[in-house]
């Protein structure tokens, strides 16, 4: 008796093709959206998702403004960085950060959710994120 296999051909990066997203984070709670946004920048709803194959879309960020926290953590809340260098621990709070550079809480959120491999760095540059509402992807987005 013949045994029948079935086998799954791998998809090459010339076959993938790339949808465009818009995500308005308007009163919309950080940790619960960028979960979504990760799984779109790595393709994981399309049936040709692996994961050592880049076959993510495109996501668009609107109102990185408005983003909200639950709980205290508006106000407790603290990114640190530090150089390298004796002193060179920086901190920054939640409300300065979203103040001067929205799109650095979202980019930092997202990142968090997403492998660490070689692949981040290229699923990150598919990321546009804006403070308010006007963006230059209109022409790239469905209607």
């Amino acid at each position: 008796m013949k045994q029948i296999t079935k086998s799954t051909k791998p998809v090459s990066e010339k076959q993938i093709k790339r949808e465009w997203h818009l995500v308005n984070m308007a009163k919309e709670r950080l940790g619960r959206v960028t979960n979504e946004i990760a799984n779109l920048l790595q393709g994981k709803r399309k049936t040709t998702y692996a994961p050592y194959i880049d076959s993510g879309d495109y996501v668009v960020i609107i109102n990185a403004k408005k983003v909200t926290l639950s709980g205290k953590k508006t106000d407790t809340k603290v990114y640190s960085y530090y150089s390298g260098y004796p002193g060179g621990l920086k901190k920054v709070s939640f409300k300065e950060l979203i103040e001067k550079k929205p799109e650095e809480v979202i980019r930092h959120a997202v990142s968090g959710m997403l492998p660490k491999n070689k692949l981040r760095d290229r699923r990150l540059a598919r990321l546009f994120i804006f403070a308010d509402e006007h963006h230059p992807y209109e022409d790239k987005l469905k209607k």
